[in-house]
């Protein structure tokens, strides 16, 4: 039997290849969909060959779409997008359904999760589904209504929300007794690291350059991979840590941790970014959605005491 459905050209590649014209970037194409970059070309040229057509014009530093595949965005994005809010109205008339939101480690243990009594105090009829990970992950595909992202602006989805930005400045726990960061006080104190190449203006290289103290030799340093751990152990008294002004602001408020010294530092381009997997959610969604919003406004007017208003 000669059923149509046989001929139709592969399908998963769809994926790739819109993200990748959306984008006009491969790279960024594979971090949207969790995938290498190889991975995403793979699917391309699959999806090429099937078609018979080129659908990218690949110059050395620009990509762009031929007329073939602008067609083809124009039609798949849609149908994709359209089988998207489908699939999600589909699981909307399930009974129970909880937020599922997902944001990593460090989000959720030292924002999300100090914050959610309070949803959780005015919205008791609904369930919310924590899915911590540093991974991104597809909203759409794994199930996940909601993403708080921390990322490079411009990376930021089309319809999200900007949260807040990134201050960041020396914090300790007040047992210490620190104040400031000089050549008599840096080498009785033990400095806290994050290791993540990723996020350099979390590491001391930086800051001892530009306080005048590369030279001088702290008591100690402690290397972490894991941010919300680096700053329980900076709460527990145990060294000096790059603080985030956003994140931690209810933590200083509490007497638990304070800026050591005045020097404060805006990441440029970057923020805390609020993402949906559905242009139209379900009630409960939009709820918790809203929430998040307020309390970001709440978060945002608190770090601004600690580092003026920008």
């Amino acid at each position: 039997m000669d059923d149509p459905l046989l001929r139709l050209p592969p399908l998963d590649p769809l994926r790739g290849f819109v993200a990748a014209a959306r984008s006009l970037s491969f790279t960024r194409a594979a971090a949207q969909l969790c995938l290498t970059q190889s991975a995403v070309s793979r699917q391309i040229q699959t999806l090429e060959e099937a078609l018979g057509v080129s659908l990218f014009v690949r110059r050395t530093r620009a990509l762009s779409l031929t007329p073939e595949g602008e067609r083809l965005y124009r039609l798949a994005s849609g149908w994709l997008r359209d089988y998207g809010d489908l699939a999600a109205s589909l699981r909307a008339d399930r009974p129970n359904l909880p937020v599922t939101v997902t944001a990593s480690l460090g989000i959720t243990a030292l924002w999300l999760l100090p914050h959610l009594r309070d949803f959780q105090t005015r919205y008791p009829d609904i369930d919310v589904r924590l899915a911590s990970s540093n991974r991104v992950v597809d909203l759409r595909r794994e199930g996940i209504d909601l993403a708080l992202r921390h990322c490079v602006d411009s990376d930021a989805p089309a319809g999200s929300v900007r949260l807040f930005g990134e201050t960041v400045f020396p914090v300790a726990s007040p047992s210490l007794g620190l104040t400031e960061l000089t050549r008599d006080t840096l080498p009785t104190v033990a400095l806290m690291n994050y290791d993540d190449p990723n996020f350099p203006w979390l590491g001391w290289a930086d800051w001892l350059a530009t306080l005048g103290l590369e030279g001088v030799r702290p008591r100690a340093v402690l290397h972490f991979n894991h941010y919300d751990q680096l700053i329980q152990a900076a709460v527990a008294g145990q060294g000096v840590a790059i603080g985030r002004a956003e994140l931690l602001s209810d933590l200083i408020a509490e007497g638990r941790l304070q800026p050591v010294g005045a020097a404060r530092r805006q990441v440029l381009e970057r923020g805390y970014w609020l993402i949906g997997a559905s242009d139209t959610p379900r009630e409960e969604v939009a709820c918790f959605r809203d929430w998040v919003c307020e309390a970001a406004t709440r978060t945002r007017s608190a770090a601004e005491g600690l580092t003026g208003p920008g």
